[in-house]
């Protein structure tokens, strides 16, 4: 392994491949250059170099609120310019350089909808979604949750949804002028929810929880 002498302590390039997870350093600041030499079967993004292990392999539940959501935005998204995906997804955040030694947060939202095509290439996608939703787990912590946001806020992430399986709830935050997220109201069963990014898309609540 070879390493970087910067402002802190990043590995940015690896000779070999990691096939361990407990090969990995919590301590260092890891790259997307170093991301994708892991080759362990543990799900994992990054946040400012830091890796966060993702929650084991999702729920029935979770997958088929993730699917209905999908699926309904698939439908609509036919023949228009935008693209909706799925995780695994990795969608890359520069902030500067797009070179892989530069990038250091990475994510795979459960569905994002990307309207600017050139933002989508073989690996995935790098820059902000104009849309993101994550419907949360029991395993996702408040710090997690926190962090995620803050990324999706600071990039430039124009709609992030947040949906509820236990509550069977959707809380939506829309990016302002000034680059902040603004909540909507917390939307529930038997109400209809509709996207800024998306003009005439409509999802009603009882089709995502549909047979839960």
């Amino acid at each position: 392994m070879s390493k970087k002498t910067v402002p802190y302590s990043v590995l940015d390039e690896i000779d070999e491949p990691v096939k361990q997870f407990n090969e990995l350093d919590a301590s260092l600041t890891y790259s997307y250059a170093s991301y994708l030499n892991w080759l362990f079967p543990e799900r994992v993004e990054l946040i400012a170099g830091k890796i966060f292990k993702m929650s084991p392999a999702p729920s029935s539940v979770h997958q088929v609120v993730v699917g209905n959501i999908f699926l309904k935005l698939g439908n609509f998204l036919k023949k228009q310019p935008c693209k909706v995906f799925i995780s695994p997804f990795d969608v890359r955040f520069p902030r500067e350089s797009k070179d892989d030694k530069e990038i250091f947060t990475v994510l795979q939202p459960d569905i994002c909808v990307i309207c600017d095509r050139s933002k989508i290439d073989v690996r995935g996608c790098i820059g902000a979604p104009d849309l993101v939703v994550e419907v949360l787990s029991p395993g996702n912590t408040r710090m997690e949750l926190l962090n995620k946001y803050h990324v999706y806020e600071e990039f430039g992430v124009k709609e992030y949804w947040i949906v509820s399986q236990s509550d069977q709830n959707i809380l939506i935050y829309t990016l302002n002028e000034d680059g902040k997220f603004q909540p909507s109201k917390i939307f529930t069963l038997s109400e209809k929810i509709t996207s800024t990014v998306l003009p005439g898309f409509e999802l009603a609540l009882d089709d995502i929880f549909e047979d839960m």
